[in-house]
């Protein structure tokens, strides 16, 4: 462990994040919301407390070891969670708790979209845009940004995208030089951003609601604007391009890297992955269609297909938005999506969940060992593809379903623990794990009625589940400590 290079990388990644509270300063500054003075207040604090942290070492430059790079990335995401939630705190509109702020503010970050917020239309402007771009910034993740626009953290910034990029095949680069590679997922994840703003704006939103629906849409995040939601628009044209900017953003950015380069769809359709990405998001939407349907709930067909597909890519992807209360759709539908979200996103992407790789992984195992048992000599691979998988990926597969299991079922107790009720707990701590936001029962519209306790026990469950639980995990293994 070197705790002077850590401190120096801590202390940088922090004066950086305090550059993200200019833009909301901007934004106060153009609509005369009277919120100026918190976020200057925060970034003053912010900047003035990365310098202190790196200025006592800002000459020690040495080679981030694997360690040091989880420990980093944990440490960063904690402090950058509360350097996040000094502009919901110092602020009076709206007036929140410390405990409210941090959750906010990891709800954003993290990319859940969990709010504990009421009357989000009469908020100030730059604090809409603020939570916007909180998830923004979270949804590549600022370490990957760190990576690609200072060269100064060196060999060491593999490390870092190691540690913090989500997904099993993370330490597969795109190029040669792993700050060439941070800045080719930034430029794919800013060209959908744009995209995706441009089309909002030409379907008939403002360019703030474009601009912040943008943001959140391709963080896979689904904080908005609006207390509807996209809802509050009523627009079908604008409901189908957030359908296809969310099935774009939970694509595995690799595959979009290499289908640009090769200018081709072919890479697409050649992974295992994306098919069945696409196979589950389709199954689910037929089944919640086909369901709203036959239960009459909406007047015409053509509604129920609107609300069933957007539902079922926003909660199967792992954003969030809505258009409707599903969580009081009949029968089983609410439960169905809600299990969506444990599948997620592909791995690369800025979704949430388990990732389908693992979900495909553990599938072609389950099948390997039944295969087994009717030919208990034969020698069966798992492939994904052609290629035959190492042993040592599907072990490490197994090991994140049963840390996951193991995690889940503890904060699940915890949280009952504190008086939820079982429907309150259980989708809350579903939709903050998977970083999905909505859940059911008491949190099927937003956070603000639970506990302090059980907000803190949530704000952690997005870490676990932002950080894909070995990153934190790793922290509490004894042997990470010795020498």
């Amino acid at each position: 462990m070197q705790p002077k290079v850590i401190q120096r990388i801590l202390g940088l990644l922090l004066m950086i994040f305090s550059a993200t509270m200019v833009p909301p300063m901007v934004v106060s500054i153009i609509y005369q919301d009277g919120a100026f003075f918190p976020f200057l207040l925060a970034f003053s604090i912010t900047v003035i407390s990365g310098f202190m942290i790196w200025n006592p070492v800002r000459g020690i430059k040495r080679e981030l070891r694997i360690r040091d790079g989880f420990l980093v990335v944990v440490l960063f995401w904690a402090v950058l969670g509360v350097s996040g939630a000094l502009p919901f705190a110092l602020g009076t509109t709206p007036h929140m708790s410390i405990m409210d702020a941090l959750f906010e503010s990891l709800s954003g970050l993290t990319t859940t979209g969990a709010t504990v917020i009421t009357g989000i239309d009469q908020l100030p402007a730059s604090i809409l845009y603020y939570r916007q771009q909180l998830q923004w910034f979270g949804g590549m993740g600022i370490i990957v940004l760190a990576v690609a626009i200072l060269p100064m953290l060196g060999i060491g910034g593999m490390q870092l995208y190691r540690a913090e990029t989500p997904g099993p095949i993370k330490d597969n680069k795109l190029t040669p030089r792993i700050t060439e590679t941070a800045k080719a997922l930034w430029y794919i994840y800013l060209g959908l951003t744009i995209a995706c703003g441009m089309a909002y704006w030409a379907a008939g939103m403002t360019p703030f609601d474009a601009i912040s629906h943008s943001f959140s849409t391709v963080a896979i995040g689904g904080f908005s604007t609006h207390d509807a939601s996209i809802g509050w628009f009523d627009s079908r044209l604008i409901e189908s391009i957030a359908v296809v900017f969310m099935l774009l953003s939970g694509i595995n950015f690799s595959i979009h890297f290499v289908a640009l380069s090769r200018f081709s769809l072919r890479p697409y359709f050649q992974d295992s992955e994306f098919r069945t990405y696409i196979g589950v998001l389709l199954s689910v939407a037929v089944i919640t269609t086909l369901f709203l349907i036959l239960s009459g709930i909406f007047e015409s067909a053509g509604e129920a297909i609107q609300h069933g597909v957007f539902q079922a890519v926003s909660i199967g992807t792992t954003t969030g938005f809505t258009t409707t209360q599903y969580s009081s759709w009949p029968s089983f539908l609410p439960l169905l999506l809600l299990f969506t979200s444990f599948i997620g996103g592909c791995a690369g992407s800025t979704g949430g969940g388990m990732k389908v790789i693992r979900f495909l992984m553990l599938f072609r195992q389950g099948m390997r060992e039944i295969a087994r048992l009717i030919h208990p000599n034969a020698q069966i691979s798992v492939k994904i593809g052609d290629k035959p998988l190492p042993e040592r990926v599907i072990s490490a597969v197994w090991g994140f379903f049963s840390l996951y299991v193991a995690s889940f079922s503890i904060m699940l107790l915890l949280l009952m623990a504190t008086g939820l009720d079982q429907i309150t707990a259980f989708s809350a701590l579903a939709a903050c794990m998977n970083n999905l936001g909505p859940g059911l029962g008491d949190v099927s519209a937003n956070y603000s009625g639970i506990n302090g306790v059980a907000k803190g026990i949530l704000s952690f469950a997005m870490l676990v589940g932002r950080l894909e639980i070995f990153s934190i995990l790793v922290l509490f293994s004894p042997a990470f400590w010795k020498k």
